[in-house]
């Protein structure tokens, strides 16, 4: 498998679980159709990353920092139960669509001569980053955010404790990890120290997360909001362009220091908003094809997010293979990155209605082609 990825982006996933674990079924009446909104842009704008490798993506919608704000505020409402049933829950929701994918990924780097060694047992609970081979580094590299969801979910009990010890303070301390990763002392080598970087870049967003679920967000004034997302995102943004000729871009996949700054800056209002005007786009069950697509985007986010990169790898050859038809020659614009982007949307839909079910099973639910 080639690499055309740029970076380190993706909800990912709800990805993983639409932000609590994935979650399946139709749009019931309780679903947040405001949070289910945002999954859904963060899925897509995803998949453009990885089609079109724009630097500025991360600055124009930063899906990750969005995802693990809405895992945060929903692992906050399932700590209302017994915290040791609800990592359970997240377990048995994601890891199921994990091992499924992973078998046609795994097996393929086997017959492309890769021989794995004991860290194989992270392809069964991704608390460390899943080994692979250079020849399918574009499918197993977007693994990083499973890995750093399933932390968060292991630490969530503990951090909902301290949080609620004193709230604003907390939120405040959780962007000093990622300042004193980055300017005192770098961490260890290898997977602990790429799990610490990723926790501490996201850490802001998931307690932002907890933030909006304990109404410490809906407390906060305007005038606050206004000035604390805007120093943050002022902060992130100047240190991406200012730091581009090191990184050799203002990606902010490529800047963990950036990314937690913009991202917390941007995730503040979004939340904010949510939690102060009860926005909860209710209008959009009117319009029934933008609802349905929205729907099953909600319900099969851990399958869009796990597949889509073999889908983009798919479409490049059957792409080559429109070439030697004269009319799709003629007709077609087959050099389009823009046509590559659709006809990887074609092949994720594919893979959602082959390998879907997957996430219904894990929900212990009925195996649907769709939801």
């Amino acid at each position: 498998m080639g690499s055309h990825r740029k970076g380190r982006s993706t909800t990912e996933v709800r990805v993983t679980e639409a932000a609590s674990g994935p979650v399946s079924g139709s749009a019931a009446p309780h679903r947040d159709r405001y949070f289910d909104t945002l999954r859904a842009l963060a899925l897509i704008r995803v998949v453009g990353y990885h089609t079109f490798g724009w630097a500025c993506a991360g600055l124009v919608f930063p899906s990750m920092g969005i995802m693990f704000a809405l895992a945060g505020t929903l692992m906050a409402k399932s700590l209302e139960r017994p915290a040791l049933k609800v990592v359970r829950s997240r377990l048995r929701r994601l890891l199921p669509p994990f091992w499924f994918w992973g078998v046609f990924v795994v097996l393929a780097m086997l017959l492309h001569g890769w021989m794995p060694d004991w860290r194989i047992v992270h392809w069964i609970v991704p608390l460390g980053d899943p080994p692979g081979s250079a020849w399918g580094e574009q499918a197993w590299e977007i693994l990083w955010y499973l890995r750093t969801y399933l932390w968060f979910v292991l630490l969530s009990p503990l951090l909902l404790r301290v949080f609620r010890l004193a709230p604003l303070p907390v939120l405040a301390l959780s962007l000093v990890p990622v300042l004193a990763l980055n300017f005192v002392w770098a961490g260890p080598d290898g997977r602990i120290g790429t799990a610490l970087w990723d926790l501490s870049t996201y850490l802001c967003c998931w307690l932002l997360g907890f933030a909006h679920r304990d109404g410490v967000l809906r407390r906060m004034r305007p005038a606050a909001v206004v000035v604390l997302s805007l120093a943050a995102l002022g902060f992130g943004g100047w240190y991406a362009l200012a730091h581009r000729a090191e990184f050799g871009t203002y990606d902010l996949d490529e800047n963990p220091l950036a990314q937690a700054f913009w991202s917390a800056g941007f995730v503040l209002p979004l939340l904010w908003a949510k939690a102060r005007f009860g926005i909860d786009f209710g209008w959009l069950t009117r319009l029934r094809r933008t609802n349905r697509i929205v729907t099953v985007f909600n319900a099969r986010a851990v399958t869009i997010y796990l597949w889509h990169e073999i889908a983009l790898l798919l479409a490049v050859p059957l792409i080559d293979r429109f070439w030697d038809v004269p009319a799709f020659e003629a007709y077609l614009p087959l050099e389009s990155q823009w046509f590559l982007f659709g006809v990887g949307w074609l092949l994720i839909g594919v893979f959602v209605l082959l390998c879907g079910w997957v996430e219904d099973v894990a929900a212990r639910k009925r195996p649907r082609l769709l939801p």
